[in-house]
């Protein structure tokens, strides 16, 4: 018998009672502020994204912190600190002490991540509120078991923390020879701004509600943040094709550009388009139609030369955006078509190294991280006591 079967045996062999997080948590706003507002400092800004969009000099949360993205492609997004964190466009969940452990409501809201993004609303930028999360039920072991479940999963944690640490440090070096490559120092290469090269049209807007699971081809502009690398020859979503023909697309070969994001980082990533038929484009993304190898311009857009050239363009708020004119005024160095075709070899074979799930580091931390969820759900399913 396991620790955590000996504990369930001793504490509560009939199940545990489950509570509604409402009546077990205080769910806290944070406070709006924009980048400009912001004084530098250490401070992690919270807002819509993943990670943290920006740095203040001050926090509004401090001690042990679950945070909740409010908003934006990844409304919903649960994450936990232990550092003071200003919480801005997300909200706390802060539990009772006396009869929860913080880092085991995390665990179960992590587990229940779906179901939160299920709860978004809204047709232009998607939200998550705290009322809708306020009424799941939370299974309530005694204190004891709860940190047990918080050991053993801090343990999976942990093992998988070391393999994205080393994935990290191999990314690194791919960017780094990823500019290496593409800035072309001590070569003779020409130069050319991006309006010279090519042409940019801006999609037209559609809404998450119209997308339907079958029709014609299109990019909702949070896909490209969540969904969408470096290239694409399918969609993940759909429109009806009587909607579809009042919108604009990309043509095959065209580089998707997305305009608008929670974060000026966000601003500028491309997706070359290698579809065989066209894909309607949202009206925060514009299509690049161009005659370069349409990955060796993708690859040129994460580049950090690119990305301080448009920065100047980019203006910042709840969210940030560029418009044409700013991403026209972007050099790209134009190397014969062989040497663009040359480069696009090389990167293929990095981006795979540190992408690719099916073989290397990325396929060893997919494992993990499945085995991990198994074992976190399973650990987090207890029989309710009030059913008998």
């Amino acid at each position: 018998m396991s620790k955590i079967e000996e504990l369930i045996y001793q504490h509560c062999p009939d199940g545990v009672e489950f509570k509604k997080l409402a009546e077990v948590c205080k769910f806290q706003r944070g406070n709006s502020i924009t980048q400009k507002d912001v004084t530098n400092g250490n401070v992690p800004v919270i807002a819509g994204g993943q990670k943290p969009s920006y740095y203040h000099n001050m926090p509004n949360r401090s001690g042990e912190t679950i945070a909740i993205s409010g908003s934006g492609a990844y409304a919903g997004f649960v994450s936990y600190w232990m550092i003071p964190v200003f919480l801005s466009d997300s909200f706390s969940v802060n539990p009772d002490k006396e009869s929860l452990i913080t880092r085991y409501v995390y665990y179960f809201l992590k587990c229940n991540q779906d179901k939160i993004h299920a709860t978004k609303k809204g047709s232009g930028v998607p939200h998550v509120h705290g009322s809708s999360i306020a009424k799941f039920q939370i299974p309530v072991p005694p204190l004891p078991i709860q940190q047990e479940i918080v050991n053993i999963l801090d343990k999976f944690t942990s093992l998988e923390a070391e393999l994205e640490a080393e994935l990290e440090a191999r990314h690194a070096q791919y960017k780094y020879y990823r500019d290496q490559l593409l800035c072309f120092e001590g070569e003779e290469v020409e130069w050319k701004m991006l309006g010279e090269v090519g042409e940019f049209t801006r999609g037209r807007r559609f809404v998450k509600d119209d997308i339907v699971a079958e029709g014609f081809p299109c990019i909702h502009y949070g896909e490209m943040y969540t969904h969408y690398k470096i290239w694409a020859k399918e969609s993940k979503s759909y429109l009806e094709p009587a909607l579809a023909a009042k919108l604009r697309v990309a043509h095959p070969g065209d580089v998707i550009i997305v305009s608008a994001g929670e974060t000026i980082e966000d601003i500028g990533n491309g997706v070359a388009w290698l579809g065989e038929s066209d894909i309607v484009i949202h009206d925060a993304c514009f299509t690049f139609s161009h005659s370069l190898n349409p990955k060796y311009v993708s690859y040129y857009l994460q580049t950090n030369l690119f990305r301080s050239q448009i920065k100047r363009y980019i203006s910042s708020g709840k969210i940030s955006s560029i418009n044409a004119p700013g991403l026209r005024k972007a050099k790209i160095p134009v190397p014969p078509m062989a040497e663009q075709e040359r480069i696009v070899g090389i990167l293929d074979k990095f981006d795979a190294l540190v992408n690719d799930i099916s073989v290397g580091l990325p396929a060893e931390i997919a494992a993990r991280r499945k085995q991990y969820e198994y074992y976190r759900e399973k650990l987090l399913t207890f029989k309710n006591v009030n059913n008998g």
